[in-house]
C-alpha cells in the first residue's frame, strides 16, 4: 500500500557539497514551507556525526521549538528512558524528526511540508551514515517503508532502506497517552522493541569488526 508521503525526488546537488556544520546553518534559516511562519526556533536534530543509531520523530513540540533541541519534553524525557533500559545514552544516538519546524499546535506534519524538509534530512542521513533508523510513530515509519499501515503493525520488525536497517517503534507520546504497562501494552512492547534494537546493533558491530 502507498503511503501518504510515497514520493522520490533527486538529491539537491548544494546540499551533498555541506558537512555537517554548514548543513545546520543552512536548516537554521529556512524558509521553504508555512511552518517559518510560527516556529520560534529550527530544531535540526541532536547527537554524535557519523550516528549508529538514528531515532526519527514527527515534529518539534512546544518545548523543542522553545530550546531548539530535539525530544526534550516530556516524550523526549520517557524516550532517554527508553534508552537506559537498553544500556543506551542518549549522548550516543542522533536524534531528529521529519519536520525541523514545529506545526502549530503539535499537529501531525502535512504532506507538502514533509517534503519540504526531507532533502535536509536525507543529506543529514548520509553524512550520519546509521547503521539503524528508529522512526517513531506513524509518519517517519510510512514515509520510510512507503506504506500507510498503522505503526502498530510496522513495529516489532526490520526493514530495509536504502541498504540501512529501518526498526519502526511507537512514538513516546503515544506511550504517554496509553500509561498501561501489562505485557502486550505499547509501552511494554516498546521495552521489548528497544532491546531489539541494541542486540541488532550489537550484531552489527560484531560483523563490523569481521
Amino acid at each position: 500500500m502507498k503511503s501518504l508521503f510515497d514520493f522520490e525526488r533527486e538529491p539537491e546537488p548544494e546540499l551533498s557539497r555541506l558537512d555537517f556544520p554548514g548543513l545546520v546553518e543552512l536548516m537554521s534559516n529556512c524558509q521553504r514551507c508555512r511552518l517559518k511562519e510560527s516556529r520560534s526556533r529550527v530544531v535540526p536534530g541532536e547527537g554524535p556525526v557519523p550516528a549508529e543509531l538514528v531515532f526519527i520523530g514527527e515534529g518539534p513540540g512546544e518545548v523543542e521549538d522553545q530550546t531548539g533541541r530535539p525530544f526534550v519534553g516530556p516524550a523526549g524525557q520517557l524516550l532517554d528512558k527508553i534508552l537506559d533500559s537498553a544500556g543506551l545514552r542518549r549522548e550516543e544516538v542522533y536524534i531528529t524528526n521529519m519536520v525541523k519546524c514545529r506545526p502549530p499546535l503539535n499537529r501531525t506534519p502535512r504532506q507538502d511540508e514533509v517534503e519540504a524538509c526531507w532533502p535536509y534530512l536525507e543529506a543529514q542521513l548520509r553524512l550520519l551514515a546509521p547503521k539503524i533508523i528508529v522512526p517513531l510513530g506513524n509518519v517517519p515509519a510510512q514515509f520510510f517503508l512507503k506504506t500507510s499501515e498503522r505503526i502498530s503493525s510496522l513495529r516489532g520488525q526490520f526493514f530495509k532502506w536504502r541498504g540501512i536497517e529501518v526498526f519502526p517503534m511507537f512514538h513516546p507520546s503515544y506511550l504517554l497517552r496509553n500509561p498501561a504497562k501489562g505485557k502486550g501494552s505499547p509501552k511494554y512492547l516498546t521495552w521489548q522493541d528497544i532491546q531489539a534494537v541494541k542486540e541488532r546493533l550489537d550484531e552489527l558491530r560484531r560483523s563490523a569488526q569481521g
